[in-house]
């Protein structure tokens, strides 16, 4: 019997993504036990994520991604949790991930998911599913599932920590720690942040732009890109990603429209004394953005079947008005 282990990792913090794993783990292949553990030994080494060390996590990931015949990540931002709900976030990463499987092509004929509920419920798939509270510490493939969904995410948290420092994503990786709501109590919140949660839906309340009223370049551009994100929404838009950051390149909007992938560079000006906003969108500029827009595609293995394209937005005056959004030919 070849199982599909199924786990999340993010489903209570206040911010960043929600991720769920999926993996199918080597088969015996008509070996022995004992050939079998000779073969991968790292297997019995697989428990619940949070019981191993972070270099132990890491080790492990850098394996089963290697090893396994088939594993998949699927992906839910903090602006499509907010939009669909946390139950149906669940389902709509559960899903992702299992489609990354099936790329593979690798026979499977049973499901395993760590928790009480089947993500997979009105699919295909959902009378495959086995549901197992603690299958991530008694189920190896649920295990590793668990391994390659918090090693991603916790990489995530810690890119988003460079963009974001005063909040301390490296640390708390978006739980409501005591830093963590001290943090929200002085700076306000980032476009991470799941404002359908109550305590940052109860931040908000108390200031409504969401954001410090500080008029730092951090917050100027911030209320740039929202005006560019109700924008892109107004058009029917999805929102993947804001300030998507690493350290080799930074994206401003990730949105879906139809069967394309869009990466829009905004650029705001106070006034147009220097210039417009999208004379800053060079040659230059535009090699940096394809670059960025193809290792974002390598990194989210679920979007690939989106075409891309890259777009420039152009804000400007003291009442940040949108002046342009257009595809880049």
């Amino acid at each position: 019997m070849t199982v599909l282990g199924i786990d999340e990792v993010g489903r209570g913090p206040w911010a960043g993504p929600l991720v769920i794993g999926a993996v199918i783990l080597p088969s015996h292949e008509n070996l022995s036990d004992a050939e079998y553990s000779e073969k991968y030994p790292w297997i019995s080494e697989l428990t619940d994520s949070k019981k191993l060390s972070v270099k132990k996590r890491e080790t492990l990931n850098e394996v089963i991604l290697k090893e396994a015949p088939a594993t998949g990540l699927g992906w839910v931002s903090a602006a499509e949790l907010d939009e669909v709900g946390l139950a149906n976030a669940l389902c709509l990463a559960a899903r992702r991930a299992v489609e990354q499987v099936q790329k593979a092509h690798v026979p499977f004929n049973e499901i395993v998911i760590d928790g009480t509920k089947n993500f997979l419920a009105g699919t295909k798939l959902e009378n495959f599913v086995t549901i197992l509270p603690k299958a991530d510490f008694l189920i190896k493939e649920v295990s590793a599932a668990s391994i390659i969904a918090k090693v991603a995410r916790d990489h995530y948290m810690y890119e988003l920590d460079q963009k974001y420092p005063e909040y301390g994503f490296g640390k708390h990786v978006g739980y409501g720690t005591a830093a963590h709501i001290q943090a929200l109590k002085e700076f306000g919140v980032c476009p991470e942040h799941r404002k359908s949660f109550r305590p940052i839906a109860e931040i908000i309340s108390t200031n409504p732009s969401g954001t410090p009223s500080a008029t730092s370049t951090t917050a100027i551009g911030n209320k740039a890109e929202s005006v560019v994100v109700e924008f892109l929404e107004s058009q029917g838009h999805q929102i993947i990603a804001r300030n998507h950051k690493t350290k080799f390149y930074e994206i401003d909007i990730i949105s879906t429209k139809a069967n394309k992938i869009y990466f829009t560079e905004v650029k705001y000006r106070k006034n147009e004394s220097y210039g417009t906003a999208l004379d800053q969108i060079t040659n230059k500029k535009q090699q940096q953005m394809r670059f960025a827009a193809e290792a974002f595609l390598k990194y989210r293995q679920d979007l690939q079947n989106f075409s891309p394209a890259l777009a420039a937005a152009a804000v400007s005056g003291p009442n940040f008005k949108l002046q342009d959004w257009f595809e880049i030919v």
